[in-house]
């Protein structure tokens, strides 16, 4: 079993405010884990724990069963892929991806066998007598890859493994990382980016990470689960602001009246919305935030509650449209269309909320239960 166990562990740094609080997390065998969150939520100082590089203020981490607080990184049976590549440059190819397990005095016959088979997995089979100056950065990257996959480590470790690349190399080895998880599929894998697109398609697992005083008030952990999860039904505004881009619209409001499956809200600057939530705990005049996502604002439909808005910008991605609309005296409002929208900048638009596609959060930011399943 190659499980990863968080039990309640702590990271601070001397008197300074925590890095991480209460921490309580259970990544399975075989899941591909993504680290996610803004600058500073520890997310690389999580990574560096299972590693065996940071040391654990308090609480316990299990790895595949066994109490690793106190295990050196050489026991852990783990491998890292750094940002950095960090390969030696006197080496070839060849013997960069050897060095590992010739220190562990491994055969020569295997160590032979195992660096031809991770060449070809990762297509570097034609560059081994190479040097790495003489690579592109994704070859360079990949050969940091095989240096871990030579060593059949129970947990891979990637820490933001793609940030030095340009946009095409980026894409190309995010899918050979999928294809590596899929043919080592009894290896857990963990991995930290600030990329969304990298965290939604990779991830069998999101952990996004709160900062700030948000650590100390509800621990580093803002929510855990599938990419989908955090996505359609996230806990909390943080969570709804951080995972989507561009991220979801938010409109302030009141409560005006609640029944099981619909809430009624008052916005401070519009008309009334109806929202398939449950808002019964809360009192009328209760003070609320609705959120609608780009994706799902309807554009010169016919809709029983819309807003109006100019528009103040016109992004065009080919297929894609995103349509940035001033309202006024609140923030821009982001619709999404197709590429076939002739809207323009200066022109003014209905924009049709459905009640069904509405997010709505309390006073303190936590979400009210949905009552529909949003819109595919």
């Amino acid at each position: 079993m190659t499980s990863i166990v968080f039990q309640d562990v702590h990271k601070a740094y001397g008197e300074l405010p925590p890095v991480l609080r209460g921490v309580n997390l259970e990544l399975g065998e075989g899941e591909f884990a993504v680290f996610i969150g803004p600058s500073g939520c520890g997310k690389s100082t999580l990574l560096r724990m299972i590693a065996g590089l940071e040391e654990i203020t308090s609480g316990e981490l299990r790895i595949g069963g066994q109490r690793v607080n106190e295990v050196p990184p050489a026991e852990r049976g783990i491998a890292m892929v750094f940002q950095s590549y960090a390969l030696f440059p006197h080496m070839s190819v060849y013997e960069n991806m050897a060095f590992g397990l010739q220190l562990a005095k491994r055969p020569k016959a295997e160590i032979d066998m195992k660096v031809k088979d991770a060449a070809r997995t990762l297509q570097l089979d034609h560059l081994l007598d190479r040097l790495p100056k003489a690579l592109s950065g994704g070859q360079r990257q990949r050969v940091a890859i095989g240096r871990a996959i030579v060593r059949e480590p129970k947990v891979f470790l990637f820490d933001e493994p793609l940030s030095n690349l340009d946009t095409a190399l980026r894409a190309q080895t995010r899918v050979e990382i999928a294809r590596l998880h899929a043919q080592y599929a009894q290896s857990s894998m963990v991995y930290v980016t600030h990329d969304q697109v990298e965290a939604m398609t990779l991830a069998s697992k999101i952990v996004l990470l709160h900062t700030g005083k948000d650590v100390a008030e509800k621990g580093s952990l803002a929510q855990v689960g599938t990419p989908m999860e955090l996505f359609h039904r996230p806990r909390n505004l943080f969570v709804a602001g951080f995972i989507g881009s561009p991220r979801m619209n938010f409109l302030p409001g009141s409560l005006l009246s609640a029944e099981p499956a619909l809430a009624v809200v008052q916005l401070d600057a519009g008309p009334l919305l109806r929202a398939r939530v449950d808002a019964r705990r809360l009192a009328p005049g209760e003070k609320l935030v609705v959120g609608i996502r780009p994706e799902h604002v309807n554009l010169g439909q016919e809709t029983d509650q819309s807003l109006a808005g100019r528009v103040a910008i016109v992004e065009r991605l080919g297929t894609t449209t995103y349509l940035y609309l001033d309202r006024g005296s609140e923030m821009e409002f982001v619709a999404q269309a197709g590429a076939e929208v002739h809207a323009k900048v200066g022109d003014q638009l209905r924009l049709g909320l459905p009640a069904e596609a509405l997010h709505v959060f309390d006073a303190r930011g936590d979400a009210l239960p949905r009552c529909v399943d949003l819109p595919a």
